[in-house]
């Protein structure tokens, strides 16, 4: 059982929304905290922060490797240091921030990248930890947010199978009970066809845990499918206007969006339902609308049921039409008006 702050996760419960901020804030507290209540009005139930700076991050360089090349990537020519800079959260914001979301009755909580970031938010008392796929492989911060028992939600964009189990191993040696693994494409924005949500049972099967979605993709569509294959956790990333600008918004939702995510989450998580055959008590008064066996006019006692005179219609109050060539060939055994709906004692089968 997964619990942050009371409120419990897993398949008996709709899917835990996580409404992932990052740098869409663009440096402004107003923005942030406007975020946080357009993320609560959406139906999220946690907004989620990015605690680091340039500094703890990367090196202040051009060298090889410190600037982005991949020109499929929207930061594309950015130096990592001036991009990390751009798209941190001044630290100072964090505790308003929180408070706004505990106002707004939404949780919020943060991934750090370092171990001053964690001794920072612990000093915030946040209810739980995120880990970024691109740290998911950083065993000694793994083992730091662990210690704090605090949940855990991981993301695993990019991470074999082994890399994978040695991160859980690793957090339920250092003391962590409750675990969340997010299946991830660390692509910016993903393609639906590069998401393979296949693996979310897969996940959950191997390593005894909560698995949900951390998703990149644009529109909820991904997000519910994967609701089917078991997901009890999402995080989208979260903006007021795309439009806005932000080293996030491309792939970020927005407020009408995210409220659609919510609503068809919980939709596909309530249409999940158990195992079941028949009809449910819903169903129940519709069973009069399938076919049954009919007088379709006047038929005289004594005379034979043949097709021109009996035949399978709707309403369904008469005999099933599987007995219908039983039916056949025998003698009504009183009379019967057009409409009368057959049953056995209205006939005489000694004749067939």
């Amino acid at each position: 059982m997964i619990s942050i702050r009371g409120r419990e996760i897993g398949p008996h419960v709709r899917p835990y929304l996580i409404a992932e901020m990052s740098g869409n804030h663009n440096q402004s507290l107003d923005r942030a905290l406007a975020i946080v209540d357009a993320a609560a009005d959406a139906g999220a139930d946690a907004i989620k922060l990015q605690t680091y700076t340039a500094d703890t991050m990367t090196l202040n360089s051009r060298a090889p490797g410190f600037v982005i090349e991949d020109q499929a990537s929207p930061w594309a020519g950015r130096q990592l240091y001036e991009l990390y800079a751009e798209a941190s959260t001044p630290w100072s914001f964090h505790k308003p921030i929180m408070e706004r979301a505990a106002q707004r009755g939404i949780h919020c909580f943060s991934t750090p990248f370092d171990e001053t970031a964690v001794d920072f938010l612990e000093g915030l008392d946040v209810p739980a930890y995120k880990i970024a796929s691109f740290e998911c492989t950083d065993l000694p911060l793994l083992r730091r947010v662990a210690a704090t028992g605090k949940p855990l939600i991981v993301s695993t964009g990019m991470a074999t199978l082994a890399e994978i189990d040695e991160a859980v191993a690793t957090a339920r040696r250092a003391g962590c009970e409750q675990i969340v693994l997010l299946k991830c494409t660390s692509t910016y924005p993903a393609s639906a066809g590069n998401t393979n949500i296949r693996t979310i049972p897969v996940m959950r099967e191997i390593f005894g845990t909560q698995v949900g979605l951390s998703d990149h993709t644009m529109g909820c569509g991904v997000a519910v499918a994967s609701v089917a294959l078991g997901s009890t956790v999402i995080e989208k990333h979260f903006t007021l206007r795309r439009a806005d600008g932000g080293v996030d918004s491309a792939f970020s939702l927005e407020p009408e969006e995210f409220s659609a995510l919510r609503a068809e989450t919980e939709r596909a998580w309530q249409a999940l339902g158990h195992v079941r055959f028949g009809a449910t008590a819903a169903e129940a008064g519709s069973l009069q609308f399938r076919r049954s066996l009919y007088a379709v006019c006047n038929i005289r006692a004594g005379e034979p049921l043949t097709p021109a005179n009996v035949r399978a219609i709707r309403p369904g109050y008469g005999l099933a039409p599987k007995h219908l060539d039983r039916v056949m060939g025998s003698r009504a055994a009183v009379d019967m008006a057009a409409g009368t709906p057959l049953d056995w004692p209205l006939l005489d089968l000694r004749t067939r």
